[in-house]
């Protein structure tokens, strides 16, 4: 006879069977991931731009090199001038060990050789040693330049020149006709062609002098009138030399005077026309003119 139960339970059993499997393959296959058709695992690998970089993990020695320079920065500026103060006294003490001998006693450093024995053995008698002989000085003394720069007289005296002319000494151009006026009050006593030399000398000093001023407020060299060519440029930046007068004071007792102002020692100033000048205490007036061109 037919178990329709029975055939029923069996039936029953092989379909609950059946759906575990296919449940338990589906949970197999969504855990283990797509697979490739030999039944291998398939790989994916994330895209990665050429920028992207591995980021450096810091190990405990960086974290901990870290912290000390963060401590070292942090300390006080009292306690970083306390170690400076004892670096400083710390080498002071040791050069001190250095300067000082075995027994305590300043040792006494002293450059250049050591002395002989002779030398030695005289100190410590008592007797002085004796003095090295003096080396010959090939330096320049001046006495050369005051030998070029010097006039000898006829009784065999000589006489040293305060002033020589610079470089650019040069006579006045023939264009230019410069002249010198000697004014006593309102008469004019003397006239002096100015244009025939480089350099005119005033003073005392007859045996050297070029224009000579007998007054006794006068120096024996007091002053110079040097022609000096000189070169400017223009507003296109093309030179144009000129020849010109200067004055000088060699540095005299009572000064010179232009134009009723004292001029500084030991300098040049440009003359000009119609200028007076004044040496010493002098009432002459030296008035100097530029004849006009035709």
């Amino acid at each position: 006879m037919y178990d329709r139960r029975g055939s029923r339970s069996n039936s029953e059993d092989d379909y609950e069977r059946d759906r575990r499997s296919r449940t338990t393959h589906r949970d197999d296959r969504k855990r283990d991931g797509p697979r490739d058709s030999s039944g291998n695992r398939k790989r994916y690998r994330r895209s990665r731009s050429p920028d992207d970089r591995r980021r450096p993990r810091s190990t405990s020695r960086d974290r901990d090199y870290n912290r000390g320079s963060e401590h070292r920065r942090r300390r006080s500026p009292d306690h970083d001038r306390h170690s400076e103060r004892s670096s400083y006294r710390d080498r002071a003490r040791g050069d001190d060990r250095d300067s000082r001998g075995a027994g305590g006693k300043q040792v006494v450093k002293r450059n250049g050789p050591l002395p002989s024995q002779a030398d030695s053995f005289a100190v410590t008698q008592g007797e002085e040693p004796p003095k090295p002989k003096e080396k010959p000085n090939y330096g320049n003394t001046g006495a050369l330049a005051a030998a070029s720069n010097s006039v000898v007289q006829s009784d065999g005296s000589k006489i040293v020149l305060k002033y020589h002319e610079p470089p650019e000494a040069r006579k006045a151009s023939p264009k230019d006709e410069w002249k010198l006026f000697v004014f006593k009050g309102e008469d004019i006593i003397d006239t002096v062609p100015l244009s025939r030399r480089s350099c005119w000398l005033v003073g005392r000093e007859l045996a050297v002098v070029d224009l000579p001023a007998e007054h006794p407020s006068i120096s024996k060299q007091h002053a110079v009138i040097q022609f000096r060519y000189i070169e400017k440029r223009n507003e296109y930046g093309d030179k144009i030399g000129k020849v010109k007068p200067y004055l000088i004071d060699l540095e005299s007792a009572n000064g010179t005077m232009l134009n009723g102002k004292r001029v500084p020692e030991s300098r040049y100033l440009e003359l000009r026309d119609k200028d007076m000048i004044q040496f010493g205490q002098s009432t002459r007036e030296y008035v100097l003119m530029l004849a006009p061109k035709d």
